[in-house]
C-alpha cells in the first residue's frame, strides 16, 4: 500500500461543509459536501452521494457518486457511479460508467489522459440522445 493510499491520510469535506477556494492534497480525499473552486489531489477523490464540486477537478483516480460541473482530469480510472449527475469534459485513461449516472459534455479517452496521438473524443448530450438511437459504449 502507497503512503497516499493509507487510511491514515484521508481527507474528508464532510455534508453541510462548503470549502470556497481550490483545494490541494497529496492524499485521498472525499467530498460529502461542496467545493466551490478547483480540487486536485495526487491519489483518488471520492465524491459522495451528496457532494459537490462546481470548478475543476484534476486527480489519480476518482470515484463519483454526485454533482460535478467543470472540467475533470483523471490520470487513472474515472468512475461514474449510478447517481453521479457531470456537466464538463472528461479527459481520462480510463471512464466506469454505470447505468443511471448522468453526463453532458465531452470524454477524451488517453493512454496516460494527456492530450497525446491517438486518443478518442466521445460527446454526450441529452439533446443528441433523444434525436438518435440510443447507443451503449463499453470500454
Amino acid at each position: 500500500m502507497a503512503i497516499n493510499d493509507s487510511p491514515d491520510r484521508l481527507n474528508v469535506i464532510v455534508e453541510g461543509s462548503k470549502v470556497i477556494g481550490d483545494l490541494m492534497t497529496e492524499s485521498n480525499l472525499r467530498i460529502d459536501g461542496e467545493v466551490k473552486g478547483n480540487v486536485a489531489s495526487t491519489s483518488k477523490v471520492v465524491i459522495g452521494v451528496n457532494g459537490k464540486i462546481n470548478g475543476n477537478l484534476s486527480c489519480l483516480d476518482a470515484d463519483i457518486e454526485g454533482n460535478v460541473e467543470g472540467t475533470l482530469k483523471v490520470e487513472n480510472l474515472l468512475t461514474l457511479r449510478n447517481t453521479a449527475n457531470v456537466n464538463g469534459e472528461i479527459t481520462t485513461s480510463k471512464l466506469q460508467i454505470e447505468e443511471g449516472a448522468e453526463f453532458s459534455g465531452n470524454c477524451k479517452m488517453n493512454n496516460n489522459a494527456n492530450n497525446q496521438p491517438g486518443s478518442s473524443t466521445i460527446s454526450a448530450a441529452p439533446e443528441a440522445q433523444e434525436e438518435n438511437e440510443t447507443q451503449d459504449i463499453v470500454y
